[in-house]
């Protein structure tokens, strides 16, 4: 039986023009070597299994080569070119730093350097990993780098160029090495897949391509890998098995149910990937992959950025134009903000619930209710007469809140002439504060729908009643509270307002308020004829006055700094807030 050669050695390239997804770096070299302009010290850097190692070989086979093609290639006929093929050349030499990282080593190759070449003309030493020297070997190797022989020149290749000083650096050409893009990468498996007689995919290829990462190394060692799992035939189905990659069809599934805002199928589709063994946080990285690429395609100038077979890249299209802009924005927006803060969570799967039920509201937060242009007229006709109906309602309900509020006066003597009641005050409409039926059907409600509107004080009448001799504190507090809870639908802040500012007896038979701020008391004074009115009539005190004033108040004094504090004061309220502690094993951030 044959040794089993792996492919990323079998199909190692040996020419410049076989090189993958470096060609401005091997036109570089080429036309170094046509022009005969080498350098002393070149530096090759980039990420793994980009080619460092390999172009470094290329170039030193090549400018050693007697006999070089017109295409600048090595001619493979020549003595140089076949003992480096059969690895005896004496003229080529390749040193790993990470274990020849002393001073003494680099003192052996300072040695070395200085034996001119058997065959050819220069002595290449390849240096791989040279960023493991260590700072004493570097310095000693800079005098010899700068100033080598003629006949010497180093290669230095590295994946990390920041460990490397700086006066190697200067010394020396450096080639950045970029990451292989995808479509160089399926390219050159599907060849390898033809050579070897292997039926495979584009979807399942393109699936390697994506865990390689940019490294070619690392993608025909999957390549490989695959093979052997499932024969001689690849498909998308063994790749995302035995890669353990999340299948496509789970991420389309889960948007739609986002738009359609079924949370319920959400949750069982997450439910059906952990059991399948995924990990939640790599779950909600690919989720917002397939929200990137779903956006790249609502244009058809980013179109080319979607790194996808051909048939999953008809299902992005079309499940982007069911994807308004906005949604997908909002749906980043949401998951990126869960994928940074997944590891600080106790409890990782009800984090990435939170965020598929967040995901599924988006929908439901922007529906608007809109007619069809046929009923426009309808429409319009609606809206004045419910708009007309609901102020009539809210006024009428008013008007009999405080007709029931106005106490019983005394019976007239028979004798006495008629005489008219007293008027009943006018109250307010709210009418200004109800949401426009326009805006809600056509969803335009905001926060705050009430608009400030300058409305002339009227003149308001006080109602005689009877004398009350003392006005106890007690009855002040309980009908000052019943006037806020009257005007709570209508005016809920100023209902709260009044409910936390508690007005103070003086002496003198007046009220005293002191509110947080000029707002505030700016609100309460356009009610303030009302408010009197309405506790004169309940006290049954004809002369009462209140007198408004800014300033720090008791409530004022008493404030929650921590998330403690804060849970403590809101729990006192809602003790239900302690048991959803204990149940969930919540705690502050």
């Amino acid at each position: 039986m044959e040794n089993f050669i792996v492919s990323a050695r079998k199909y190692r390239p040996a020419t410049f023009n076989s090189v993958v997804g470096q060609q401005s770096i091997t036109t570089t070299l080429k036309n170094a070597i046509n022009k005969n302009q080498l350098a002393h010290a070149y530096l090759f850097f980039g990420p793994r299994g980009v080619g460092k190692t390999t172009c470094a070989r290329i170039f030193a086979k090549t400018i050693n080569c007697s006999g070089i093609t017109d295409e600048t290639e090595a001619c493979n006929k020549c003595e140089s070119c076949l003992s480096f093929n059969e690895s005896r050349s004496y003229n080529i030499h390749e040193l790993d730093a990470a274990s020849n990282n002393s001073v003494e080593d680099i003192r052996n190759l300072i040695d070395q350097v200085r034996i001119p070449p058997q065959i050819g003309n220069y002595s290449i030493y390849i240096i791989d990993e040279v960023h493991m020297l260590s700072l004493s070997a570097f310095n000693a190797f800079l005098k010899t780098l700068e100033e080598p022989p003629k006949h010497a020149i180093f290669i230095l290749a590295t994946t990390e160029k920041h460990k490397i000083i700086p006066t190697i650096l200067s010394r020396c050409q450096i080639f950045d090495f970029n990451r292989i893009e995808i479509s160089d990468i399926v390219s050159h498996l599907q060849y390898i897949s033809d050579n070897e007689e292997v039926k495979a995919d584009a979807e399942g290829l393109n699936v390697i391509a994506q865990k390689a990462d940019g490294a070619m190394r690392d993608a025909l060692s999957i390549f490989d890998q695959i093979v052997s799992f499932s024969g001689s035939e690849i498909n998308y189905q063994a790749v995302i098995q035995n890669l353990n990659v999340l299948d496509y069809e789970y991420y389309f599934s889960l948007v739609d149910a986002f738009l359609d805002g079924d949370y319920g199928n959400a949750l069982n589709i997450f439910n059906e990937i952990l059991y399948k063994g995924f990990d939640g946080h790599n779950f909600i990285s690919g989720l917002s992959k397939h929200l990137r690429d779903i956006l790249i395609c609502k244009d058809q100038a980013t179109i080319s950025l979607l790194e996808v077979g051909s048939s999953i890249k008809t299902k992005y299209q079309e499940q982007s134009a069911k994807c308004p802009v906005d949604f997908l924005l909002t749906a980043l927006n949401i998951n990126n903000k869960f994928d940074l803060s997944y590891k600080a969570s106790n409890n990782s799967r009800l984090h990435v619930e939170l965020d598929l039920l967040q995901l599924s509201s988006i929908t439901q937060k922007k529906k608007v209710i809109s007619a069809p242009p046929t009923q426009k007229v309808e429409r319009e006709a609606t809206v004045a007469l419910v708009k007309e109906e609901r102020i009539i309602e809210v006024k009428a309900e008013a008007d009999i809140q405080i007709k029931a509020e106005i106490p019983d006066l005394a019976p007239l003597p028979e004798n006495e002439p008629e005489t008219k009641p007293p008027a009943v005050p006018e109250i307010p409409s709210f009418s200004d504060d109800v949401p426009k039926v326009e805006d809600v059907l056509n969803g335009n409600i905001t926060e705050n729908p009430k608009k400030e509107k300058k409305i002339e004080e009227p003149v308001i009448e006080t109602v005689a009643v009877e004398e009350v001799k003392e006005l106890s504190d007690e009855a002040l507090q309980e009908h000052w509270n019943g006037y806020a809870l009257k005007i709570k639908e209508e005016e809920p802040r100023l209902s709260s307002t009044l409910q936390n500012h508690k007005p103070v007896l003086q002496e003198d038979g007046s009220l005293k308020l002191t509110i947080a701020n000029e707002s505030q008391l700016k609100a309460i004074a356009k009610t303030k004829p009302y408010l009197l009115n309405y506790l004169r009539g309940q006290l049954k005190v004809n002369e009462l006055e209140l007198n408004l004033e800014v300033g720090e108040t008791e409530e004022m004094e008493q404030r929650y700094y921590t998330q403690a504090e804060k849970f403590q004061f809101l729990a006192q309220k809602n003790p239900e807030l302690n048991n959803l502690k204990k149940q969930f094993n919540l705690d502050f951030d």
